[in-house]
């Protein structure tokens, strides 16, 4: 436990320091409050931390272990007559220790970190270009209420090409459609230019046309163009009810939202999984020492980081099933833990 502690002392001060020296000059060329940056590389902090807390702890375990093999404390261990099974104990223990930590500060303390992070990352540091998907809107605002948008820009809250239909059943009730439409903050409404609304009626359609009209919609300005990293700022419970949410709502970015949920689950039994592969690749003499096993478990901690960051992708932008992207390397590690370790008992 002290060597995983004695990591996270070692990678996030550094982490720090090279992700300072990057933004320094547009932290200076802004002016950003001292305060603001302390508090920025606070978040950041947690959020880095827990984004590698399960490499961590594998090489915290690699490390450690690999020191008792190069001493041949490992062999007199064995040579003792005590099972793998007693050696492995304090092992899982502390993972175990490390993965409810992992479990709770990922669904309640990371997530306000995130945001936190992330506002101060796209305020100053990206310029607010990627912070949300902001074309080719399609909402449900109600159970009959559909909205389209071509865009929208949430810095001056414009949208262009609006459109509304609301259906009894599958029969259009009324449409409305205006070139431009604009939240005003001041009255708390949305004025539509170029606004035009057909009412469909069983003997002939109603249309009316008026320059400009202001009005109040069942939904907010968040609601038409939610941020990319909204799913991993809020704690478990707000992100299922948003999930549920988003749902309804018909929103194209539901897988996004399910890998982030489904991974709060599976990073714990990552933790469990590395403990035993971190232990299985150390706890063999090898010629070259520490060195040697510190290599080959970085190999696999580098393809494991690969396998998740695929899979994840693939959830987002091709029909593969999130809680199959989220679990799949979890299996296949799995399995692979429990061959280094059947290995490792002989």
């Amino acid at each position: 436990m002290l060597t995983y502690i004695l990591m996270q002392l070692l990678f996030v001060p550094i982490a720090i320091v090279v992700n300072l020296a990057d933004n320094i000059d547009k932290l200076r060329e802004k002016e950003v409050p001292f305060t603001e940056i302390l508090d920025h590389y606070y978040n950041f902090s947690i959020y880095f931390s827990s984004s590698l807390l399960p490499l961590f702890l594998f090489l915290a375990i690699t490390w450690f272990t690999s020191k008792l093999s190069a001493n041949s404390e490992i062999i007199a261990i064995y040579s003792s007559g005590i099972s793998i099974k007693r050696i492995l104990r304090p092992y899982i223990v502390g993972s175990l220790i490390v993965a409810i930590f992992s479990l709770y500060i990922g669904m309640y303390v990371v997530p306000d970190s995130t945001k936190k992070y992330n506002d101060f990352s796209y305020k100053y540091l990206k310029g607010n270009k990627k912070a949300i998907d902001n074309k080719n809107i399609f909402r449900k605002i109600s159970e009959n209420d559909y909205i389209f948008l071509s865009q929208f820009n949430k810095n001056n809250n414009v949208g262009t090409n609006f459109t509304l239909e609301s259906f009894s059943g599958n029969i259009l009730v009324y449409k409305i459609s205006s070139t431009s439409i604009r939240y005003i903050e001041d009255i708390e409404k949305f004025r539509l230019n170029n606004y035009s609304k057909r009412i469909v009626t069983d003997s002939s359609d109603i249309i009316l046309n008026l320059r400009t009209f202001d009005t109040i919609f069942p939904f907010k300005v968040d609601d038409l163009v939610p941020l990319n990293y909204v799913a991993e700022s809020l704690s478990y419970n707000e992100l299922s009810k948003f999930i549920k949410t988003e749902k309804s709502r018909g929103s194209t970015n539901i897988d996004r939202y399910l890998v982030v949920k489904y991974k709060k689950w599976s990073v714990p039994f990552s933790i469990l999984i590395l403990t035993l592969i971190g232990f299985s690749v150390s706890s063999e003499k090898r010629r070259g020492g520490t060195g040697v096993n510190l290599a080959f478990g970085i190999s696999v901690a580098l393809i494991y980081v690969f396998f998740d960051k695929i899979f994840g992708v693939l959830a987002q932008q091709s029909d593969m099933s999130p809680i199959v992207a989220v679990w799949l390397p979890n299996l296949f590690f799995g399995f692979l833990a429990i061959y280094l370790l059947n290995n490792a008992k002989k």
